[in-house]
């Protein structure tokens, strides 16, 4: 069947301080999403979907794109790529886009931006992160079984391994019962502390490491974008006003479906460990994970041979 891994990469990272999307952190200058790219495939994913803004498309092709379009996915065709712009030409005509505006609007607002080159079950995930290989089996697996609307599936990770000692982060806290996700809540202020703790720095609160957060690691059926439609388009109308920074989020989006009883999630886990960059003092540590991935033989010396 064709199975599309969707990849968020048109975000600033404004907190890292440059396009940390494409920087070359492996030990052979690999960007994060090549990792991802090259589990997905070998999970059996067998089309790539880059969400980017419009002038990232020539750098994409060459980082990316070229060495794909030469390779041959598990059921032996040839792998589909394609390229979607999230930029304001997507944003209804009813909402006046203030002026001063330069971010994009968030996560719901890059997924609906590639409606029109998603039709199949896919795996949606952020560009910056690195979620293993076991991740891509799991959601791979998961989804085989899903029908064209009502279902969706996440991949979940512990907030301790997802947290920066070099500032605040933001997670979709989640509440899971029997294997589905029952909640999510939007925290922006997490801070790690040396000594393990953890605490939300906005409601003034500890949290516990071992709560199982969302790191935008979605499955999804096309049947979820005209629920996407519908939330972005209230946002636009309610939050969003002359808000330069307000962004449409797609953990408080699946909440909401949850809420309404429209979606029913299934929580998976992975027993790999998440890693990402949100600030620049992370790259060490994750340049050095990377490298004993590349040591213990989990990824071959080339990911585009």
């Amino acid at each position: 069947m064709k199975v599309s891994l969707v990849i968020m990469a048109a975000g600033l990272g404004s907190r890292y301080g440059g396009s940390k999307q494409v920087d070359g952190i492996g030990p052979n200058n690999e960007i994060l999403m090549e990792y991802s790219i090259y589990d997905a495939l070998r999970a059996g994913f067998n089309k790539v979907v880059f969400i980017i803004k419009p002038e990232m498309e020539p750098l994409m092709e060459r980082i990316c794109g070229e060495y794909l379009r030469r390779r041959t996915a598990l059921d032996g065709t040839p792998v589909e790529v394609a390229y979607v712009h999230q930029d304001f030409s997507s944003v209804p005509d009813f909402y006046q886009i203030p002026v001063e505006r330069t971010k994009p609007f968030g996560t719901v607002h890059a997924l609906l931006c590639a409606a029109k080159a998603v039709h199949e079950p896919f795996c949606v995930i952020n560009a910056d992160d690195y979620y293993g290989i076991d991740a891509y089996r799991a959601i791979y697996d998961e989804l085989a079984t899903l029908p064209e609307n009502g279902r969706g599936a996440m991949v979940g990770y512990l907030l301790k391994n997802t947290a920066s000692l070099h500032g605040t982060v933001s997670r979709g806290i989640c509440a899971v019962a029997e294997g589905k996700l029952r909640s999510v809540r939007e925290t922006l202020k997490i801070q790690l502390y040396p000594d393990g703790t953890l605490k939300d720095l906005a409601e003034d609160r500890s949290l516990d490491p071992d709560t199982v957060v969302s790191m935008n690691f979605w499955g999804f059926t096309p049947g979820v974008f005209p629920a996407l439609k519908s939330y972005f388009e209230n946002f636009l109308r309610t939050e969003a006003g002359d808000n330069i920074k307000a962004e449409c989020l797609l953990p408080m989006m699946v909440g909401n479906q949850l809420e309404s009883g429209s979606m029913e999630i299934s929580v998976l886990h992975s027993a790999d460990r998440w890693f990402g960059m949100t600030y620049r003092e992370d790259r060490a540590r994750v340049a050095e994970e990377l490298r004993k991935l590349h040591a213990s033989g989990a990824y071959p010396a080339s990911l585009k041979g």
